[in-house]
């Protein structure tokens, strides 16, 4: 079971406010808590004023990418894992968001266990 200071640590930034149920139904499930975003603007603010263990990274958002959000966020909090989500998998980004830092990249959909296996890596991988 996670601990109290691990479980506020996982945030998820999707414009798909589905996937944000989604996912944020899955980790509490599983015993995490999570903070959800629905645009990038909102969870940099929330970022600057929190620790952030792992985040969960829509690459295709309006107006904005994923890999925009994990240089802006590798400023920020260096220490911060990425999981990259994406519904469109492309090749360059895949590599680029990898080179980035980002500990996984899912292509949606992905299975539950897939997916609460990457989260799980990712905070043990946090420092």
């Amino acid at each position: 079971m996670p601990t109290p200071e691990v479980t506020k640590a996982i945030c998820i930034l999707d414009d798909d406010l589905s996937v944000l149920s989604s996912l944020h139904e899955l980790l509490e499930s599983d015993g995490f808590d999570s903070e959800t975003f629905d645009n990038p603007e909102k969870f940099i603010a929330y970022a600057q004023e929190h620790p952030v263990k792992v985040v969960v990274l829509d690459v295709w958002m309006p107006n904005t990418n994923g890999i925009e959000v994990q240089e802006l966020l590798r400023e920020l909090s260096p220490t911060t894992r990425v999981i990259m989500i994406t519904g469109r998998e492309v090749a360059a980004i895949r590599a680029e968001a990898l080179k980035g830092g980002a500990s996984a990249f899912l292509v949606k959909p992905f299975g539950d266990e897939l997916f609460l296996t990457a989260v799980r890596e990712a905070l043990g991988e946090a420092v």
